[in-house]
């Protein structure tokens, strides 16, 4: 089970206080630019990035409209992990972007 919210509020929220961002995004679309600090998981080799998410943490899911990110956040949802997808994902993002991989 996760929430969902939309990408304004993600951005609210980090305003307010620090936030795990995981970007699902392939490699290609995540140079192109990425939320500071986020958590790079290409959906493609997501299952070879888990080690990169602790069960105690919660992370704010986003891919490019929140589609692929629905799916990841399904899945780690209903394996312990705590997650919100943010719907819009990064075609909606309007904050500060990072290009360093």
């Amino acid at each position: 089970m996760f929430k969902t919210v939309m990408m304004f509020e993600l951005e609210q929220t980090m305003k307010k206080q620090k936030v795990n961002v995981l970007d699902v995004r392939e490699i290609d679309e995540y140079n192109e630019g990425h939320i500071p600090g986020a958590i790079h998981t290409p959906m493609s080799e997501f299952m070879n990035h888990l080690d990169k998410i602790k069960k105690n943490e919660s992370y704010y899911v986003v891919c490019y409209s929140g589609s692929r990110s629905q799916v990841v956040a399904g899945y780690l949802g209903n394996n312990g992990y705590q997650v919100i997808n943010v719907l819009g994902g990064m075609s909606t993002y309007k904050g500060k972007l990072d290009y360093e991989v």
